[in-house]
């Protein structure tokens, strides 16, 4: 996980503060375990294991998680 982060940052990347760095590490951090496949989930990310259980069962669910994606809403 660490070659893969500093990878994907540091290496690839100047930030001109601290700031920008750790900002960066975040977003990157939540993107990769949003988009991470689960082996409890039985390979699924977790947005999906929650969009398929939504579809077996809406009643638990406020929200339709469909509208929580993180991203741009465009």
């Amino acid at each position: 996980m660490n070659r893969t982060i500093k990878e994907a940052t540091v290496r690839r990347f100047h930030y001109d503060s601290h700031d920008q760095l750790l900002q960066h590490l975040r977003d990157f951090i939540d993107a990769y375990n949003f988009g991470r496949r689960l082996k409890t989930l039985k390979g699924l990310t977790p947005y999906e294991f929650i969009c398929k259980q939504w579809t077996a069962n809406p009643d638990p669910f406020i929200i339709d998680p469909i509208h929580q994606m993180p991203g741009l809403n465009i």
